[in-house]
């Protein structure tokens, strides 16, 4: 268990530290920085999208020999309709949107910030959780070290996401000891998504496969819907592109490697 509480927390920890950038560095990231770590993002959970979550549900399914396909397909829609309701009904704000989306609502524009990243968040909880789950029944085939290999992915990818929320939370005005508290407060819901799904996972053997394509799904949603937009707003240019192609090749060679 000690293996798995360490590897539900590493992504936390990844956000924490990446917000206390906060702290050391003086100007809000620069344009080409955010736009690179953005891709960067994209990159890995994409490739964790597909070596981490979808490959294992198809591996697990193969009894099923030619439906193999069906369960991760069945899990992979409901995940991408279940972050299109969050998308729906939570009131949030992306960071280069210049209207909220979700219910019209008062809040601030710091808290539909910090909403909008606790939606993005969820789906990584979850596919740690997912892959943990797999590793505790044994029923998915996935070792220890392919389950930490994910964690240590989304964990690199959630160090720019920390100081990509707690910046431009202090070029808004906010104290620094506010805005790094925002940033860990975006990360928190992470390790919560994780243990719930360990533990419905865990009830739920036979639905392994749909659980992990659930994950996969939500992740790519956040992928289209969010991640790849950002990357590309401003002026032309092939960083996030480049930087998409450099997070995927991590996360690959990561799973690879480590599993």
């Amino acid at each position: 268990m000690h293996t798995v509480a360490t590897g539900i927390l590493v992504p936390f920890l990844g956000t924490s530290l990446g917000s206390a950038c906060v702290f050391f560095l003086k100007n809000e990231l620069n344009e080409n920085v955010q736009r690179f770590m953005t891709g960067f993002a994209a990159g890995v959970m994409t490739a964790a999208s597909v070596w981490s979550l979808l490959i294992p549900a198809l591996e697990q399914a193969a009894d099923m020999g030619a439906f193999a396909f069906v369960p991760s397909v069945i899990g992979f829609w409901i995940g991408i309709l279940f972050l299109l309701l969050l998308d729906h009904v939570t009131p949030h704000l992306h960071r280069f949107a210049a209207e909220p989306e979700g219910p019209h609502t008062k809040l601030s524009h710091t808290a539909l910030l910090l909403l909008a990243v606790t939606i993005h968040n969820i789906p990584e909880g979850m596919a740690v959780g997912a892959v943990y789950a797999g590793f505790l029944t044994g029923s998915a085939e996935i070792t220890a070290s392919a389950a930490f290999a994910l964690s240590l992915g989304i964990a690199i990818q959630n160090f720019p996401e920390g100081a990509i929320i707690s910046m431009p939370l202090h070029a808004e005005g906010t104290s620094k000891g506010k805005s790094f508290g925002g940033g860990v407060l975006s990360g928190v819901v992470e390790p919560v998504a994780a243990i719930i799904t360990v533990f419905l996972a865990g009830v739920v053997v036979p639905l392994m496969p749909y659980f992990l394509s659930f994950a996969a799904g939500a992740m790519l949603y956040v992928v289209v819907e969010e991640l790849i937009p950002e990357m590309m707003e401003g002026d032309h240019s092939h960083i996030g592109v480049l930087s998409y192609a450099f997070g995927f090749s991590l996360m690959m060679i990561l799973d690879v490697a480590l599993g």
